[in-house]
């Protein structure tokens, strides 16, 4: 547990901005999916960028927060779900990239957290369609092709920009 009040703080303001960039990237692009009301977004590449460089608490709170928000303004009968599915997403994707980083493929690493991550988000919204939002399967089964490649995308832009990013910021390696 960490406890310098500067890295608290710090941590606490990355996640902030994160939060803000995740529902912006979320809204900033948007296909409807008729079938669920639901929609497809670029939300997944801040959530992925923000987890593999800062760590699993800041991946959790941006994806689940600032997808929730983005969520009450475009589906709100998605919003709970989504900050328990983009939450545990982050967490995931945040926690197994730290693995990753003590093995001989740090990037492979990434990648197999981020198909984790997003495997739970697709698995996460086809229940919560069913259980919370009594969709049929059949309904349901309709955005699984959407959130899968709102997965892939997210992952192939954000192995790219964190590549840049550790390029330029070496430092932020030993951040997340």
């Amino acid at each position: 547990m960490e406890r310098n009040p500067v890295k608290i703080a710090l941590k606490l303001a990355t996640a902030a901005i994160f939060t803000a960039l995740v529902c912006v990237a979320t809204l900033v692009f948007t296909v409807s999916i008729p079938a669920t009301s639901g929609y497809f977004n670029l939300g997944e590449t801040t959530i992925y960028i923000a987890a593999l460089l800062f760590g699993p608490f800041v991946g959790a709170f941006a994806g689940g927060v600032g997808a929730a928000i983005a969520d009450m303004l475009v589906a709100p009968q998605f919003a709970l779900g989504t900050l328990v599915i983009k939450g545990s997403e982050g967490i995931i994707v945040g926690f197994l990239n730290k693995i990753g980083r003590k093995t001989s493929k740090p990037d492979l690493g990434s990648i197999v957290s981020m198909i984790v991550g997003g495997t739970e988000m697709v698995l996460g919204y086809f229940i919560y369609e069913q259980l919370v939002l009594s969709y049929p399967m059949a309904t349901a089964l309709v955005e699984i092709p959407f959130n899968i490649v709102q997965m892939l995308v997210g992952l192939i832009v954000a192995v790219i920009v964190v590549k840049i990013i550790l390029f330029a910021l070496p430092q932020l390696k030993s951040q997340g």
